[in-house]
């Protein structure tokens, strides 16, 4: 498993879409420069549909659920974007995640 974040991002003007693909591995410290990139997309246009694909990634639990709640306020958290612009953000997901609590036992 390769540690280091990579992110390519699809914008489609036309249609009002983004894509924000991560590989690597997502934890709560790494998780900001995600946040900072999904930020610059969605302040391309208004009413952007914003996916965050992280499929192919390795995802703390935590920083999973960090993601499923920047989705559900609709907004990124306020110390990435301190005007709270409306965010319309998915996130799509698999099963491959890293739960934090098997790693502190792990270690």
């Amino acid at each position: 498993m390769n540690s280091k974040l990579h992110i390519v991002v699809r914008i489609d003007l036309d249609h009002s879409r983004a894509q924000v693909i991560a590989k690597g591995h997502i934890t709560i410290h790494s998780i900001n420069a995600l946040y900072v990139i999904a930020k610059r997309a969605n302040s391309l246009k208004g009413g952007l549909d914003l996916e965050l694909d992280i499929s192919s990634a390795w995802v703390d639990e935590d920083a999973l659920e960090m993601l499923r709640s920047a989705a559900r306020a609709k907004h990124l958290p306020a110390k990435i974007d301190p005007g709270q612009a409306p965010c319309t953000i998915s996130v799509l997901a698999d099963r491959r995640h890293r739960s934090t609590t098997a790693l502190r036992q792990a270690a």
